[in-house]
């Protein structure tokens, strides 16, 4: 388990493995796993406003508003009271960023840069689980049996915005939207940035780093 309270952020572009190194990282440290991702889209399915706002927004690629997102997470990240955590997806913009910094002191931000060619290849590969969030890739961390997950055996599903119409403009808008994050994090913190395209040097870059 960690043995300090430690707040930590994983920025990356969608396809660029943020939740499987997430995973790594909370099993490794003790830390509690937060995508905002899969938090908005379980949220959807409780509560019929934001069960819209997802298919208005999520479901073409967009983002949803920033105070939307940043309420829903901070109200989240007090609930966890004073655990250790890890974000993923959040925060996505400048204002979701000045938001949180508000609040809490992050303690590491990871960024995971890969090469935009690579990402479409990867997001065009990627299938999910929908009621668990479990990922899978089909090049690089296929299924057991092909359209299968390997927990439940239910029938795995490509997410409207992985598909081939709507990764390219996702990739263009986090470019844009994310840029101010990454510069004002890179200047304020502990911030480690990993170049990359490979996922299992990525995996490994993130356990030395954290065991500093």
């Amino acid at each position: 388990m960690a043995s300090k309270i430690l707040r930590a952020a994983i920025l990356g572009a969608p396809g660029s493995g943020k939740g499987t190194i997430s995973e790594r990282i909370t099993k490794c440290f003790g830390l509690k796993h937060l995508s905002s991702g899969d938090f908005l889209r379980s949220s959807a399915r409780s509560d019929p406003e934001i069960e819209l706002l997802a298919k208005r927004y999520l479901e073409r690629g967009y983002l949803v508003p920033d105070h939307v997102t940043t309420h829903l997470m901070l109200e989240k990240l007090k609930s966890m009271g004073n655990q250790s955590w890890l974000l993923d997806g959040f925060p996505h913009t400048l204002a979701q960023a000045e938001a949180l910094n508000g609040i809490y002191q992050l303690d590491l931000v990871i960024h995971l840069n890969v090469p935009f060619e690579t990402l479409k290849e990867r997001l065009r590969a990627r299938w999910v689980h929908l009621s668990s969030g479990r990922v899978y890739n089909m090049t690089f961390n296929p299924p057991l049996l092909r359209g299968i997950d390997d927990i439940t055996g239910d029938i795995l599903i490509q997410r409207d915005d992985d598909k081939l119409e709507v990764v390219a403009f996702r990739l263009r808008q986090y470019k844009d939207i994310t840029k101010p994050v990454i510069d004002l994090y890179s200047l304020i913190m502990a911030f480690l940035t990993f170049i990359g395209t490979t996922l299992v040097l990525m995996l490994m870059n993130s356990n030395k780093s954290f065991q500093r």
